[in-house]
């Protein structure tokens, strides 16, 4: 299911700044080699997260979910001159890639790889993040945020992706993926300790 249709889908991205030439090469190579590659975020959530980062001017970023880097890159331009995004995946074979596209754009020295585990990882972090972002496998997404949570200053940002999971959630009968989407989504609408809404952007923020 799309969330708009595909005429509208190429309108917006005719109408949006265009991506530069890191990215674009980092989208072809993923879509040629990579399983599954339509989980790279893509130009238009790419340039969400970039404005988001800039905008917030994060010193510290925490990723769960880096895929081939994409996404990370985009985050790590809105960094302060001594910022620091930790980006997590438990896949070691994609490491190379995001290794050598870190360096492409420059921002190898402000991106901190690491792989394995995040549910093990995110506790040995002793950092406070201006701004999360959730992009990983469903079914720890609420895991994740409770496991953040008190590493995210007060007034600081949590973004998961796919909380609209190609509109599945509406779903009488959902899967394990799609029921973990909803929970998270119903536990994150009754948390008083935030201000919270769905941005129906791509597959949902």
């Amino acid at each position: 299911m799309h969330l708009v249709s595909d005429a509208l889908e190429n309108y917006i991205a005719q109408h949006s700044s265009r991506e530069n030439e890191v990215l674009a090469e980092l989208s072809r190579e993923t879509h040629l080699k990579i399983q599954m590659p339509q989980m790279v975020s893509g130009n238009l959530q790419g340039q969400f997260l970039t404005t988001l980062s800039s905008l917030i001017q994060p010193k510290r970023i925490l990723e769960i979910g880096t895929f081939t880097g994409y996404s990370a890159i985009c985050l790590a331009k809105g960094l302060t001159a001594d910022g620091i995004l930790y980006t997590l995946d438990i896949n070691e074979e994609l490491a190379p890639m995001c290794a050598r596209y870190f360096e492409k754009a420059g921002l190898s020295r402000k991106i901190k790889h690491l792989t394995g585990d995040a549910r093990q990882i995110i506790p040995t972090l002793n950092e406070t993040f201006d701004l999360v972002f959730i992009d990983a496998d469903k079914i720890n997404y609420a895991n994740y945020y409770n496991l953040v949570f008190d590493k995210v200053r007060t007034g600081g940002y949590i973004v998961a992706d796919n909380v609209l999971w190609s509109g599945k959630v509406l779903d009488e009968k959902k899967d394990k993926d799609t029921l973990a989407i909803h929970q998270y989504n119903e536990m994150v609408a009754n948390d008083k300790r935030v201000t919270n809404f769905i941005l129906p952007l791509r597959d949902g923020l």
